[in-house]
């Protein structure tokens, strides 16, 4: 029998980010059940036996000018290979805004939703001369990604997933969709992330990086730390002086405005900045607690990888990923990611009391358990089902037959 045709359209595929992660996987367990063709600029980490790679070059410039000829080269690429070489693909797959013409999208961010909470940041008047190129640069992409979502997030023909509930919610108040999105949370890599690796690499780690042992470890990952709630972790640490403290950042942002609010709060030795690493458990191993308060965030990676290795947490409800704990079971929940005072409490709460330590990392490990790369790729073979169901108008009798049929 002839198997599903899957087009699947991105700028690239690899493992090391968290979308392009996610089709680097769906695409690898996807393989034996469709045939799968990727139009890419760059992949990496897939068996490209598995695959047919259709390589779209690149161009360099500003990211704007690169993802105005990725979105229109695509279509030419497609166009040619229907045209002249006889290539009709089933189902064409976008994870986020890369085309006019998908039948499936999974939507990681809205950017109507994100440019409504920084666009105050991006007003030429507050910000340096200096920093107008890049502002404006950012202003005019943000226009173009958010006039393509209206133009295609509102079709009732499109099948949407969503990584989090938050993000369903956005859709259904900013482009009226009424149908329900499929949430496809994200899956963890079990064989990496866990109790038992981090604890056996803790002790190398903390001498890595030159911990001692009395220290208590904050750990903060990733990049625009503004929205991350950078600001609001180093408050509460000033608050929390009498504690042997220590906060690590890991990521890439402008740290000048963080510089100043250290040395302000008396924190100059106690806040260390790290460049981000393919071996990101070296961070987990060497921490007590990750502290992601975030401003915004469909679903923040890091604490779930945190969870699963068994690493108490504390996030925020603006983090979509916030939806997979039980608040106070297997992870603390700030309510309102700017209340400093709450935030120190509730570090303190870990700090001080074992038991509480304890119970988090035991239970946040056996509920990261639950959200495997296996789970999450199921749903996204009942997306597929969803999409194919509602272009032939009939449905298949089982998700397992899907791949094995053709249209």
């Amino acid at each position: 029998m002839t198997k599903v045709k899957v087009a699947v359209v991105s700028p690239f595929i690899d493992k090391r980010h968290g979308t392009e992660r996610r089709v680097a996987e769906y695409v690898s367990r996807l393989a034996d059940d469709f045939e799968i063709h990727v139009y890419s600029q760059r992949v990496e980490h897939v068996d490209f036996s598995k695959i047919v790679w259709h390589h779209i070059p690149e161009v360099p410039g500003p990211h704007l000018v690169q993802y105005l000829f990725w979105f229109i080269a695509n279509h030419l690429w497609r166009w040619w290979d229907r045209s002249f070489g006889g290539l009709n693909y089933d189902l064409l797959y976008s994870p986020g805004i890369n085309c006019l013409d998908a039948d499936v999208v999974t939507v990681h961010i809205v950017f109507d939703e994100f440019y409504r909470r920084v666009r105050d940041d991006l007003r030429l008047r507050q910000n340096p001369v200096r920093s107008w190129p890049r502002l404006i640069h950012r202003r005019l992409y943000y226009s173009l990604i958010r006039a393509l979502e209206r133009w295609i997030y509102p079709k009732s023909s499109l099948v949407v997933g969503v990584v989090s509930q938050k993000v369903a919610e956005e859709l259904r108040r900013l482009f009226k969709r009424t149908d329900q999105s499929r949430v496809v949370y994200q899956g963890i890599d079990f064989e990496v992330f866990n109790p038992e690796a981090r604890l056996l690499s803790r002790p190398e780690m903390r001498r890595r990086f030159g911990l001692a042992d009395g220290e208590f470890v904050l750990l903060v990952i990733g990049n625009g730390w503004k929205n991350k709630g950078l600001h609001c972790v180093l408050e509460a640490m000033a608050r929390l002086n009498e504690l042997p403290l220590k906060l690590i950042v890991v990521g890439k942002d402008d740290r000048a405005p963080f510089e100043h609010a250290i040395e302000r709060l008396g924190l100059k030795d106690r806040v260390c900045f790290l460049l981000p690493s393919p071996d990101v458990m070296q961070f987990y191993a060497a921490a007590d607690l990750y502290v992601g308060p975030s401003l915004q965030d469909s679903f923040a990676l890091p604490p779930s990888e945190a969870m699963a290795c068994g690493l108490p947490v504390i996030t925020s409800v603006a983090n979509g990923g916030a939806e997979i704990m039980t608040n106070g079971m297997d992870g603390l929940v700030l309510q309102d990611p700017r209340d400093v005072e709450e935030l120190a409490r509730l570090i303190r709460c870990v700090v001080q009391d074992r038991e509480l330590q304890l119970g988090l990392s035991q239970n946040a490990s056996v509920t990261a358990r639950q959200y495997s790369w296996e789970r999450s790729t199921n749903e996204m073979r009942r997306l597929f089902q969803d999409a194919i169901e509602r272009k032939t108008g009939h449905t298949r009798a089982t998700i397992d037959s899907l791949g094995n049929c053709s249209l």
